[in-house]
């Protein structure tokens, strides 16, 4: 078979329209990755997340594993659970929300019911963040309740 240098010219510049659509493809596929949010130095375990600390990157290997936080807004005012590295992706599972009542302290409990509001204090004996159903002891009495914890860090006891 003989080729005909125009007939070569030909196929060298289809090849190169090809080569040309592939990386226009590639580079498509990797502007619709979207965003992960990374560290801008290690963050240890129980760290508060702030601005200063993250910052949004495009993600550009198409291999990445789910899972990872992809907005700033999505990790401020959050707590690490573990030791996150610079750089890498923040897996969503390692973040929680930073703790309205802490185990150990003094709390005020409160009650209502039926037009009645009954306050004591209590000690939390568990962490607890806003929303979240925990335990705690009335000091005077010595009684183990549950309740809700409220976002002024009182708790909301539960009825029996």
């Amino acid at each position: 078979m003989t080729f005909r240098p125009s007939s070569l010219i030909v196929m060298l510049r289809q090849l190169m329209l090809l080569l040309a659509g592939l990386l226009l493809l590639t580079a498509a596929a990797r502007a619709d990755l979207g965003t992960a949010v990374v560290p801008e130095r290690t963050i240890y375990p129980g760290e508060e997340l702030s601005a200063e600390l993250v910052r949004e990157v495009t993600v550009t290997n198409p291999n990445l594993r789910g899972g990872y936080v992809t907005t700033t807004t999505g990790v401020l005012g959050k707590v690490t659970t573990r030791t996150l590295l610079p750089g890498r992706t923040i897996p969503a599972g390692v973040l929680r929300d930073a703790w309205a009542v802490e185990r150990g302290t003094t709390v005020e409990l409160v009650f209502s019911g039926k037009g009645l509001t009954i306050t004591a204090a209590g000690t939390p004996l568990q962490n607890g963040a806003v929303g979240d159903f925990i335990r705690v002891r009335n000091i005077e009495s010595g009684v183990t309740v549950s309740g809700t914890v409220m976002a002024d860090g009182t708790i909301q006891v539960a009825p029996k």
